[in-house]
């Protein structure tokens, strides 16, 4: 690993996880261009250069995917990873098709859904007073309200959350998916294929029926193109909801000032969620290739390079959010690039910010307040995602 002033950067190591910004920090300062050898990577950490990059896909390549890890990191990767992974023409093609079926309006139409659900899973959490707000609350939700909007049985919901999670995980030295995770995905793309075929013999009122009669000018998307939208909300949008959540709460449990805020006055959830995805957001950064060759700061990367936006780093850039490392429920987080910016700018920010309103303003309605078990909490390890595995609770009702 090339080392810069004495700093190394990697995405995949545990501390990394564990807290990352004192090195986003220092890579704004001393490395805002920075080179990892070992991984064969640059990253780019100050937000005008992230932001400038998500908005030129001319030179900043989708191709390959979002994802360093070797098997995700491929020309196939939208085979999984969908849009996500696709340059214009194919992209605007596959997204626009998509968006058919999963506009504002129609995502806004869940709201009844999505709280009903949040309700199913909140309230035995509150009864019984303590919680993992994890594995009992905003670890299902997710993955429940995206298996309602596609399809999926009550009875499968469960599983499919243990084959999601399996995906994303990271063990420690291991820089690729896991054979676990590998399996999982394969067994998910198979499920999702039965459901394909079933909807095609038997058209019914879900997101996967309306993918399969989408059509522009004559234009559907084939079977694979359903199953790579279908698997990219599992890990895409499961996924980083649940870490919305969980880093939420316990953010506002470290900075009673600012928990007080929406618990005095539920409008302000809003504002917990938007400050909860530029402080410590769930996707911390994502992987371009190169069209061409560029120069950073002196230094040239060549057409064909690896380049890390650091998400993570830009929201904390302390040029366009002052004081950047306090969470603070009162500033203006507009220019914050949690979602990505440009033709990429995630299509699912509207059900994840919908999901985090509901689910934390349940959570407030009912809860007077609440403490974190520091000693029970456990992260999550992964290069892409940032969050808890397990964060233990005790609930005062109101």
């Amino acid at each position: 690993m090339t080392v810069q002033s004495g700093l190394a950067y990697s995405p995949y190591a545990y501390e990394m996880h564990e807290d990352p910004y004192p090195v986003y920090a220092r890579l704004r300062a001393e490395a805002p261009l920075y080179r990892n050898d070992e991984f064969d990577f640059w990253a780019l950490s100050r937000h005008a250069d992230v932001l400038a990059a998500f908005r030129n896909v001319d030179v900043f390549s989708n191709a390959h995917g979002v994802s360093l890890d070797p098997s995700a990191f491929s020309p196939e990767a939208h085979r999984t990873m969908s849009f996500l992974a696709l340059d214009p023409p194919r992209h605007t093609r596959l997204r626009s098709l998509v968006n058919k079926s999963f506009t504002p309006s129609k995502v806004g139409a869940m709201d009844e859904t999505i709280r009903s659900i949040t309700l199913e899973h909140l309230l035995p959490a509150i009864e019984r007073g303590e919680c993992d707000l994890i594995t009992d609350v905003a670890g299902k939700i997710p993955m429940d309200v995206i298996s309602e909007m596609v399809g999926v049985p009550r009875q499968d919901r469960a599983e499919l959350r243990r084959l999601a999670d399996l995906v994303v995980h990271r063990e420690d030295g291991l820089f690729d998916v896991p054979e676990a995770g590998m399996e999982a995905a394969l067994t998910l793309v198979g499920y999702y294929q039965e459901m394909v075929d079933d909807r095609r013999r038997h058209p019914r009122e879900d997101l996967t029926s309306a993918l399969l009669a989408a059509e522009i000018d004559g234009d559907r998307l084939s079977d694979d193109e359903v199953i790579g939208v279908l698997f990219l909300m599992v890990v895409a949008g499961n996924e980083t909801t649940t870490k919305l959540l969980g880093n939420a709460w316990y953010w506002a449990g470290q900075n009673p000032d600012q928990q007080r805020k929406p618990f005095d006055d539920p409008s302000r959830v809003g504002d917990w969620v938007e400050e909860t995805l530029r402080y410590d957001g769930s996707s911390q950064l994502l992987v371009r290739v190169t069209r061409e060759d560029l120069t950073y700061y002196g230094k040239s990367v060549p057409a064909g390079s690896r380049v890390l936006l650091l998400i993570g780093a830009a929201n904390r850039d302390g040029e366009v959010f002052p004081e950047a490392d306090r969470y603070d429920l009162d500033r203006d987080t507009t220019k914050m690039v949690s979602f990505g910016s440009g033709r990429h700018f995630c299509m699912g920010a509207p059900l994840a910010r919908l999901e985090a309103r509901i689910v934390l303003g349940e959570f407030v309605d009912r809860v007077a307040r609440y403490e974190i078990d520091p000693a029970g909490t456990e992260r999550v390890h992964s290069s892409n995602v940032r969050g808890f595995a397990t964060l233990p609770a005790r609930l005062e009702v109101r």
